[in-house]
């Protein structure tokens, strides 16, 4: 089997131990449910209920408002208390529907019957996707049925489920894998369905070891899917890093990974398709991580939509008395959360609590031109030149530096010995440069 890795990158911490030997438990839903109308991107969902209405579980309570959209379903039965803004993880605000639980666990017809995908036309099964509400489960967001609609369907060659799961302490994807194994390849089994011309490759880490002998094992019994190992290198998940090392095709920021003859699919994702295809289960649910020195006990959970944070850290134990900070996902590309009062979402992966904030007692100094950030930088940038052209507001330099290439990795901010916030300097001139387009 082939063991592919990269030059650049960097070795954090992986913090994984916390969390990755727990099975994933359930959590039952809350009393109130919120269900924002942006979980994805593109143009945030339409609500299709109105105050006093009552829905079942599996219900669609909000379409897709154009063709980068994706539906939103309830993941309780209940009736709708409120339709009004809520606010992000992000400080964003959404548009959300407030549904009060009435336990009865009641669905809609049909819900979790089984469903033969061989017996689907192609037309059929993306629209089952589409109208399903799936999205990119690894954090990105994008619709998925769009995602499998590529004008250039015969010229993809490769479907890569990404295992990979760089980012530290994260283990939901890890724990779905290893118990789920045989739903995800029937779920790339139905993906493999629309593309003729395919075959599938499981991408995993070497530090799951459990998992890559689990679809080693499993995999012989299908002709177009295989596993490749991959050597543990953050961001070796990066989509454009997972293209690199699995087919040696490279991509930039204006291209599609379908110009490459690839389509990349995290497993989670894969997971929602299968049960949304053969199940007749929209995604409703989410596989999070809930772990870090600050929780008492670290674990993975699978948690219907719309409950609050809050509440599934009650569950889970509670955080210690000693816990400092909050961050919602990783280390390296998660953010730090004002509290644990927002709801689950569809691009929700872990809530990380931590006993010592190192970067708040990080003192920045000036740049000393020592280069560490060009060496680790995965698309192989110059975030040195980057950052005083961010710094200096000229962003006609710091496109002509490729500086709308940088995936926001986090890389050059964790090797950097004067503790710069490259990262976020570059997410902000990305931000401004796109700001300045679209006014134009």
């Amino acid at each position: 089997m082939k063991k592919s890795s990269f030059k650049s990158g960097v070795h954090p911490f992986e913090g994984k131990s916390y969390s990755q030997n727990m099975e994933i438990k359930s959590i039952n839903a809350d009393k109130i449910m919120v269900f924002p109308m942006s979980q994805h991107i593109g143009a945030p969902a339409k609500p299709v209920v109105k105050v006093g209405d009552r829905v079942l579980k599996g219900m669609k309570i909000a379409e897709a408002a154009s063709f980068i959209s994706s539906p939103v379903y309830s993941s309780v039965s209940g009736t709708v208390k409120a339709i009004e803004e809520c606010h992000m993880i992000s400080g964003t605000p959404s548009l959300a529907i407030t549904v009060e639980n009435d336990f009865e666990d009641e669905c809609v017809q049909g819900f979790g019957e089984s469903r033969n995908p061989d017996a689907l036309s192609e037309e059929e099964i993306v629209n089952i996707i589409s109208e399903s509400g799936i999205v990119g489960l690894g954090g990105a967001g994008f619709p998925t049925g769009v995602k499998l609609s590529p004008k250039n369907k015969d010229s993809i060659d490769y479907i890569i489920v990404n295992g990979a799961e760089c980012e530290p302490y994260l283990t939901s994807d890890y724990r779905i894998m290893l118990e789920r194994a045989e739903q995800i390849l029937a779920g790339v089994s139905v993906i493999l369905r629309l593309f003729a011309h395919a075959r599938a490759v499981i991408a995993i880490e070497d530090n799951k070891p459990e998992a890559i002998h689990v679809f080693e094992e499993k995999c012989s019994a299908y002709d177009k899917i295989s596993t490749m190992r991959l050597k543990t290198r953050y961001p070796q998940g990066g989509e454009r890093r997972l293209i690199a090392s699995v087919t040696g095709r490279k991509i930039n920021s204006h291209m599609l990974p379908a110009d490459a003859g690839v389509v990349v699919i995290n497993a989670a994702t894969v997971y929602a398709i299968y049960n949304a295809v053969c199940r007749n289960i929209p995604l409703i649910s989410k596989v999070v991580t809930i772990t870090g020195d600050g929780v008492q006990s670290p674990c993975n959970a699978e948690v219907p939509l719309g409950v609050f944070f809050s509440y599934v850290m009650e569950q889970c134990g509670g955080l210690k008395e000693n816990a400092v900070k909050l961050i919602s996902g990783g280390p390296m590309m998660g953010m730090a959360m004002p509290g644990l009062d927002f709801p689950v979402i569809k691009t929700s992966s872990s809530v990380l609590a931590i006993t010592s904030d190192d970067v708040a007692k990080m003192k920045t100094t000036a740049c000393i031109h020592c280069g560490r950030c060009v060496g680790v930088c995965p698309e192989n940038l110059v975030p040195q030149l980057m950052a005083q052209a961010a710094k200096a507001e000229n962003y006609e330099r710091f496109e002509t530096l490729n500086g709308m290439e940088c995936i926001e990795c986090g890389c050059c901010t964790y090797v950097c010995p004067a503790k710069r916030p490259l990262t976020q300097t570059f997410k902000l001139a990305k931000i401004a440069v796109r700001a300045t387009k679209t006014a134009k």
